[in-house]
C-alpha cells in the first residue's frame, strides 16, 4: 500500500492527514511535507495518523524529528492516533511520553498543548 498525505487547514492549525504505509520506503515522502509545512510558516500542525495501516521505526524517527523540528521553530505537532495498533507502538517506545497523542483531530484542536 502506497502512502497518502493530504493537509488542510483548521483554523490557526494545519492538520496533515496521513494514510497507508509509512516504512523505510514511504517515510522520506512524510519526513519532506513536514519539513515543507514548517518551512513555509505552518508551525502548528496535527498528523493524523487514523489511515495509517503499517508504521515502522523509520517512520517513528521521521515523527520524532518533525516534532524536534516544530519546536526549534516555536511551533508544536500533535498526534492524532485512534488505531489502537499503532498507538501501541508509541506505548511499547515510550513515544507517547514524547508525543502530545489524541483519539480525534477535534480533540487536539481542543487541547491546549496544541498549540
Amino acid at each position: 500500500m502506497d502512502l497518502s498525505l493530504n493537509t488542510r487547514t483548521q483554523g490557526e492549525h494545519t492538520v496533515l492527514d496521513v494514510s497507508g504505509e509509512v516504512d523505510v520506503y514511504t517515510a522520506p515522502a512524510l519526513r519532506d511535507r513536514i519539513t515543507d509545512l514548517l518551512d513555509a510558516g505552518q508551525h502548528l500542525l496535527i498528523v493524523d495518523l487514523g489511515g495509517v495501516e503499517f508504521l515502522d521505526s523509520t517512520g517513528l524517527g521521521v515523527l520524532v524529528a518533525g516534532l524536534n523540528r516544530a519546536r526549534e521553530v516555536g511551533g508544536s505537532l500533535a498526534l492524532v492516533c485512534p488505531q489502537e495498533r499503532v498507538l501501541k507502538l508509541f506505548r511499547i517506545t515510550g513515544l507517547d511520553e514524547v508525543f502530545t497523542v489524541h483519539g480525534t483531530v477535534e480533540e487536539a484542536l481542543a487541547s491546549p498543548a496544541a498549540g
